[in-house]
């Protein structure tokens, strides 16, 4: 089979491997041009991009998959299959046409569940107890193509997204290995999503890690999660400085009577606040400038008292 591999780190670092050391090695991968970095800012490949000329794959960093140049360049490789993971980048129709046999998108949600650029933490966010990774025909419609193999697998209890993330990659290389094997025996039973199931993510934003304290615990707990390890939850101390959360966990019992969301409870050797139904333990926080501390660490030195609050 010849295979072109597109795809952007981190999630697509470890399903690269996976191919290059299988049957399916990629005759080309395409990556986004690496980035400037350290005082000097010198550009640096991508972790894809490095994987991939250690293993002696030709790589191609084009700003846009759109240049004439660049379609000239993947049409003349003949290829039978592209397969996408996280490239990030709208693929229009003279892209979609060159393959021989298909172009396949490897998504890391049960599709038609979570369509959309923040499958992970949607998944973490909306509570759901499993995820998985689908492999699909990449169609103009987002996500909206027929799934050709799904795998499922549990959202064990305080992941966080990328935790999550990192399992679900080294998934998506078994996944994606699974779905390559069929197109080469000619088995394409594709399977037509119900579009009535979908659900859409949006694409995560700083301010989607803003903590709102008048929120059940439970929820908060899962937002807490779901926003590490970008954008992180996040909430002001009393004197107005910012205070990141990276780790929590939800307490059944409820605050006092009289204690509005966002109040502290406990402000010696443990950090716990009310919220609107419950209590948040926060575990690990970072306060703005300075390097994730435990709870019991970080008050010693931040000087807060029961009875003051956390803003949103």
């Amino acid at each position: 089979m010849r295979l072109v591999f597109l795809g952007s780190p981190p999630f697509a670092t470890p399903v690269l491997g996976r191919l290059a050391a299988s049957l399916f090695r990629p005759l080309l991968v395409v990556t986004p041009p690496g980035r400037p970095q350290g005082r000097g800012r010198k550009l640096v490949p991508s972790p894809v991009a490095a994987l991939a000329r250690a293993e002696g794959i030709d790589v191609c960093e084009p700003v846009s998959v759109r240049d004439e140049a660049v379609l000239a360049r993947l049409r003349a490789l003949a290829a039978d299959v592209f397969l996408v993971v996280a490239y990030g980048e709208l693929l229009r129709p003279e892209f979609l046409a060159l393959p021989r046999i298909e172009c396949l998108n490897v998504h890391p949600s049960l599709l038609p569940r979570h369509r959309g650029a923040s499958p992970i933490p949607a998944a973490i966010l909306a509570g759901d107890g499993e995820t998985g990774v689908s492999i699909l025909r990449v169609v103009r419609q987002l996500d909206a193509g027929d799934v050709l193999v799904q795998k499922t697998t549990a959202i064990q209890p305080g992941e966080t997204a990328g935790e999550l993330a990192g399992r679900l990659a080294e998934l998506a290389g078994d996944v994606a290995l699974e779905a390559l094997a069929k197109v080469d025996r000619g088995e394409l039973d594709w399977t037509p999503q119900d579009p009535a199931r979908a659900t859409l993510c949006r694409k995560l934003t700083k301010e989607a890690g803003r903590i709102d304290w008048s929120l059940a615990a439970v929820g908060l707990d899962r937002h807490v999660r779901a926003m590490n390890p970008w954008p992180l939850a996040r909430t002001t101390l009393p004197a107005g400085t910012g205070l990141a959360v990276h780790r929590a966990r939800p307490l059944a019992a409820p605050p006092p009577l009289g204690a509005p969301p966002g109040t502290i409870l406990e402000a010696a050797g443990r950090l716990v606040v009310a919220c609107g139904a419950g209590q948040l333990e926060l575990l690990l926080v970072q306060a703005d400038g300075k390097r994730p501390l435990g709870a019991a660490e970080f008050l010693r030195g931040a000087r807060l008292a029961t009875g003051e609050r956390l803003g949103g």
